[in-house]
């Protein structure tokens, strides 16, 4: 499956380990577009988020599809962080108060931004390994890519959109 002319061969344990990683990430990313869906319930912003946490957990479940299909297992000590952090997340860990303002509405926007950028960044590795590993779609990762260029300019719309109201006061007039 690996490609014979270029004389690359999967490290098959280095790169369970790495899927598996990015694995536990989009549990947790999950969760916190999850969270974040329900901090801007309400607002101009909730479909924006319940569309991430969906679309974030469709790319979750074909991760893992990826990886049985490479024949790979789940580290069972990352499988029990994951249930784990599903407990926590519960709590809201970046934003408690649910809030969408403040300082702690804007961390968990940042946050968002660093998970999707993260995905994006196996997407490429993926795409690399691609021109070596021909078990991974190269067409499929660039959309891959793609979409998360989307997630991540509409996490950004709402960061720039609101974070006046978290940092300004009162409105500045023309002329003043």
């Amino acid at each position: 499956m690996s490609n014979p002319e270029s004389g690359w061969k999967p490290r098959h344990a280095s790169l369970s380990a790495y899927l598996d990683d990015h694995l536990l990430g989009a549990e947790t990313g999950v969760r916190l577009f999850g969270a974040a869906r329900r901090t801007w319930e309400g607002s101009e912003y909730e479909q924006t988020f319940a569309d991430l946490e969906s679309e974030i957990a469709g790319e979750r479940d074909e991760l893992e599809q990826l990886i049985l299909a490479l024949g790979y297992r789940r580290s069972k000590f990352k499988k029990a962080l994951a249930m784990a952090g599903a407990v926590t997340g519960k709590l809201g860990p970046i934003n408690p108060l649910s809030t969408g303002g403040g300082t702690t509405g804007q961390f968990e926007l940042e946050t968002l931004q660093s998970i999707v950028r993260a995905k994006e960044c196996l997407w490429r590795t993926l795409l690399a390994l691609s021109a070596h590993d021909r078990r991974f779609n190269p067409s499929r990762l660039q959309e891959m890519i793609d979409m998360a260029g989307r997630q991540q300019d509409a996490v950004a719309r709402v960061m720039e959109e609101t974070a006046p109201a978290r940092f300004l006061t009162g409105q500045v007039r023309a002329g003043s």
